[in-house]
């Protein structure tokens, strides 16, 4: 035995990274039909890595005052060498994650990832994405411009409306009684510290929860109920080498498509980054149009769309919480939207219409038309989940195969 096996024994006896690596990555059998939506998993680890690494040295720059913040975040822009480029790396960074994280959901959604036995990978992955709202709602403040300052203060207000304890509930957030150097202190500790914590232990969770179940497939087949002599799936295939060269294939054109936006489209028309951010937070002068950045819209659109205050503050809190109940929503036999009635189909169509339309109309100011709308998608998108114990119980379904199929 050579001093580098030796080595690689001594620390094998006291970390099981050999173990580690067999469990988990060439031991660890995959379904072989993962197609094109089974990427975004992976895209989020990778914008996860880039918003703690660009988030590491911007708050080396930057200073959680609102006397400085703003000019702090211009030195960022031009003065620091490649701060541009840090600044648009996590500003778009953010964008894409959400866009990533949504593909993620709706691709759970569309082959019944979250049914037996996979609700906690479900329930873990649902903590995730309300911490991410909550981790973006407090990063959404720090750069101290007019839109984020005032955004803050409409969303921050909404605790009020919880009666009996609201207005000492609102006063408790924001530390002060309207946003303050008091809020952007505990906002930038939340943010880059207590916030990622909580991320990063979720993760690990999703991640140890999955590996447990093993991962379901466009078809939702058991590829556990065939093995051969040796235990192995037969419909199944080690994640590493063959899944991670797939995928570092799919992270390399993500990382093209993310720095085309970075160097050529960061503020996207004014979605990834609002043109009323680059002017200093005044508290004096509120902007004609308040409206969060663009992946909460959906939420504030249906937070709009009720005119009671307490109302729209329980509508938006229940479109987030209903899908926590979703594994236990759905009574269908089968996973996947393959093998799924017409009734499930129409329904996946519906809620990824309505959704995208809250998103629009939480952008724009409110009209009548606009608000019935808004109140029109806000019913719909209650509608799939509500109805779903029934269409899913008694539509006709197709016959599910015994194994995967290669589409």
């Amino acid at each position: 035995m050579n001093q580098q096996q030796r080595l690689t024994q001594w620390i094998d006896e006291r970390l099981p990274i050999r173990q580690f690596w067999r469990n988990h990555l060439t031991g660890y059998y995959a379904p072989k039909n993962f197609n094109f939506w089974y990427f975004f998993g992976g895209f989020a680890l990778v914008v996860l890595a880039n918003q703690f690494l660009t988030g590491i040295w911007l708050a080396m720059f930057y200073t959680p005052t609102a006397s400085e913040a703003f000019a702090s975040v211009e030195y960022i822009m031009r003065d620091v060498s490649y701060g541009w480029l840090l600044r648009y790396l996590h500003s778009t960074g953010a964008s894409l994650f959400f866009i990533v994280i949504y593909l993620h959901m709706l691709r759970s959604i569309m082959y019944g990832s979250y049914q037996r036995p996979r609700e906690l990978i479900w329930l873990f992955g649902m903590g995730l994405f309300v911490l991410l709202l909550a981790e973006a709602f407090f990063g959404y403040l720090l750069p101290w411009g007019q839109m984020s300052y005032w955004a803050a203060q409409v969303i921050t207000s909404l605790f009020s409306a919880i009666p009996w304890v609201g207005d000492d509930l609102a006063q408790w957030v924001r530390g002060d009684y309207n946003v303050s150097d008091v809020t952007l202190h505990r906002f930038y500790a939340l943010h880059i510290v207590g916030i990622p914590l909580l991320l990063l232990s979720l993760v690990w969770l999703h991640l140890v929860t999955l590996h447990r179940v093993g991962s379901n497939n466009p078809d939702g087949v058991d590829i556990k109920a065939r093995v051969d002599e040796t235990g192995k799936p037969l419909d199944g295939m080690p994640f590493h080498p063959f899944y991670t060269v797939k995928d570092l294939f799919g992270v390399a054109i993500f990382l093209i498509v993310f720095c085309v936006i970075v160097f050529f489209f960061p503020m996207m028309g004014g979605y990834f980054l609002e043109p009323e951010n680059f002017i200093p937070a005044d508290p004096l002068v509120t902007p004609e149009h308040i409206a969060p950045v663009w992946y909460m819209t959906p939420f504030y659109a249906m937070l709009r769309a009720v005119p009671n205050k307490l109302g729209g503050v329980m509508t938006m809190a229940a479109s987030v919480a209903i899908l926590f109940i979703l594994p236990w929503l759905d009574r269908s036999p089968v996973r996947s939207i393959r093998y799924r009635g017409v009734f499930s189909k129409i329904a996946l169509a519906v809620l990824c219409v309505s959704f995208v339309s809250l998103g629009y109309l939480g952008t724009v100011t409110v009209t009548p038309v606009r608000q019935w709308l808004a109140q029109l998608f806000t019913l719909l998108y209650f509608a799939v989940f509500l109805l779903m114990p029934i269409y899913t119980r008694f539509e006709t379904t197709k016959p599910v195969p015994d194994r995967v199929r290669m589409h």
